[in-house]
């Protein structure tokens, strides 16, 4: 990445146009490809139509479809009247389809030649395209007018021109332009290949998916949950106005407000417990912090497996019963180590006893929750990042809380 690229473009929205179009050409389509999809609407939105033509003229049809869906409808329209004819062609038939569909990932670099031609016709097609676009076509093979699968490119120098095309032909996934970008991933994920074909309802092909590009969508999504997992939007930014912050941020906040009031409650129903042994209320704050520490660590996992469906409510006994265990397990050794240090500072095996016991609770706690309620938040097509927080924070501190206490009544009393 250029020198040039400088902190401004990452943090301050008003300098990102203008220190763009100080960059030279190459320098600029770079850094397109690689900033964020905030900062790079703000540059496409902001820079003169004549420098966006000539960066949407030199990225590649599936990336020039996303930069135009930033734009509003007029200005799209006349972008799309200054684009070479060619390229233009290409991208109003990539804006008819869904952006979230797999229609909406593909590209059109593709040719179609027929099963029976030979080596020489199919390099010929293959050499126009190229000269046309800038860019190297899949070579989709078609017999009885439907794909047959694609001619790997090199094949076109290695075998003899008067060869017939079809015993070099490999198979070929395809996937229905309605698929979401969920089913596109897990047909990345299931069968691992270079490309998929994207076929309409009569079967017939529209474009075609990279796995580069599904990549990114696999990374886009981790990285926008993170955001979610903290209660604040994706589209906030470290320079926002105080006002944007908190229009962002209050209704977690309330929401956690009100799971707080919950957990006072049951700690005011054993008031008389901690009046007479106030060691407890020194030790309490550590069974909710450990509880809630082990919830997070399920959760972020739970998060990411669903985000690449790698689990889901029906799968997730397996899951469920490791997370348990590996809870049960860090719950003895961390219980075993606070208790320790309950006897050395203040000699009482009995509170000692208490706080090792809710820990064991606690984590086992933490396990169910962190890995039941992100699957039904999702099965209730919630985003379980972001949902799943409140009701696993409250599940720990209010069980958590009633654990201890309630063994320190029974014990104690």
């Amino acid at each position: 990445m250029s020198s040039k690229i400088t902190p401004s473009l990452i943090f301050y929205k008003s300098e990102r146009a203008t220190k763009f179009m100080e960059m030279p050409h190459e320098e600029r389509i770079d850094l397109v490809r690689s900033c964020t999809a905030a900062a790079r609407k703000d540059i496409v939105v902001h820079i003169p139509n004549q420098d966006l033509v000539t960066v949407l003229e030199a990225v590649d049809p599936d990336e020039a479809t996303d930069i135009l869906q930033m734009l509003s409808k007029h200005r799209r329209e006349k972008v799309l009247t200054l684009l070479a004819d060619s390229v233009k062609s290409s991208l109003e038939t990539l804006l008819e389809f869904d952006p979230e569909t797999a229609a909406g990932l593909m590209t059109l670099d593709y040719i179609q030649v027929r099963y029976s031609d030979n080596i020489s016709s199919v390099s010929k097609k293959f050499k126009e395209h190229e000269k046309r676009t800038g860019r190297p076509p899949v070579i989709l093979v078609m017999k009885d007018s439907h794909l047959a699968g694609f001619l790997p490119g090199h094949e076109l120098g290695f075998a003899a021109r008067h060869e017939l095309i079809g015993k070099y032909v490999k198979r070929m996934p395809s996937i229905k332009h309605t698929a979401t970008h969920d089913d596109v991933v897990e047909l990345f994920r299931s069968h691992p290949h270079a490309k998929v074909a994207v076929y309409n309802e009569d079967k017939d092909v529209l474009g075609i998916i990279y796995s580069d590009d599904v990549l990114k969508l696999i990374e886009d999504q981790p990285a926008s949950s993170l955001y979610d997992f903290a209660g604040v939007s994706a589209e906030e930014g470290v320079k926002d106005s105080a006002r944007k912050k908190i229009k962002f941020r209050y209704k977690w906040l309330i929401i956690n407000l009100a799971t707080a009031f919950l957990a006072s409650f049951v700690v005011s129903q054993f008031e008389e417990t901690i009046s007479k042994y106030v060691l407890l209320a020194v030790y309490m704050p550590i069974v909710a912090g450990m509880g809630g520490n082990s919830a997070t660590q399920t959760l972020a996992v739970m998060v990411r497996g669903i985000s690449l469906r790698q689990i889901s409510l029906r799968t997730a006994m397996k899951t469920l019963k490791s997370e348990v265990g590996a809870s049960f397990v860090n719950g003895l050794i961390n219980g075993f180590l606070v208790a320790f240090v309950v006897i050395v500072k203040d000699n009482d095996w009995k509170i000692a006893l208490i706080l090792a016991m809710a820990m064991i609770i606690n984590m086992l706690v933490a396990a169910v929750f962190g890995t039941m309620v992100p699957l039904i938040m999702s099965k209730l097509k919630k985003d379980p990042a972001s949902s799943a927080t409140i009701f696993i924070t409250t599940a720990t501190d209010v069980l958590g809380f009633l654990a201890f206490l309630g063994l320190a009544t029974i014990i104690l009393g």
